[in-house]
């Protein structure tokens, strides 16, 4: 889950603030937050408990001596949880390339990045379902929460969720772009059937040929 605005107005939130801007030490953010050193440790303990944030290093006390003060600053993870322009960017994208290139051209396009993406992966060559569990984890790691799903001889991709939800309402080619991904890496056709209302969610049918499904 992203931040909201309501955690950057909390504590904690002003020092993942201040950390994302450069490496702080617990003295340094006790005095910019108005908080005592043992108050800052607790929050940084919860941060670093979560993956936020990390210790790097030590610098000297100076002319004063004593121990070295810790460092801490924010984990690469940390910065994805920060909002991003990728939504509104993609979605703009889309709308000028299909008024520059029409909706047919555009699609083709997309199919060509979802085949691109599929070519990236590693999968097994001749069993359909590790390739389906394959398929499964790459919607989870662009984002999505999908699960295998069987019902009257039919097998869905049943997503939860949506990975491209900023864009799917208005620009229901990418979903053609994910059925591409998805029929490369399971290795048989699968068509979409996706729910782009507004929260929108992934379905995509795996098109059996005999029995191969169940092999």
């Amino acid at each position: 889950m992203r931040w909201d605005r309501r955690f950057f107005e909390s504590t904690r939130g002003q020092i993942v603030t201040l950390l994302r801007r450069s490496g702080r030490t617990v003295d340094e953010l006790a005095e910019a937050v108005g908080l005592t050193d043992n108050g800052v440790r607790a929050h940084l303990a919860t941060l670093e408990r979560d993956g936020i944030v990390r210790q790097r290093g030590t610098v000297s006390r100076g002319a004063g001596g004593g121990k070295p003060a810790y460092v801490y600053e924010l984990t690469p993870e940390a910065e994805d949880l920060f909002p991003k322009a990728y939504g509104p960017v993609l979605r703009r994208l889309l709308d000028v390339m299909v008024e520059r290139l029409g909706p047919e051209e555009t699609e083709a396009l997309l199919r060509a990045v979802g085949r691109r993406m599929a070519d990236e992966r590693t999968v097994p060559a001749d069993d359909v379902r590790a390739r389906l569990e394959v398929a499964v984890g790459v919607l989870g790691e662009l984002g999505g929460l999908a699960e295998l799903e069987e019902r009257d001889g039919i097998i869905l991709i049943r997503g939860y969720s949506c990975p491209l939800a900023a864009v799917t309402p208005d620009h229901p080619e990418v979903c053609r772009m994910a059925e591409t991904l998805l029929t490369e890496l399971v290795g048989v056709p699968v068509h979409e059937h996706c729910d782009r209302s507004e929260n929108p969610r992934c379905c995509f049918e795996v098109v059996a040929v005999g029995d191969t499904m169940r092999r």
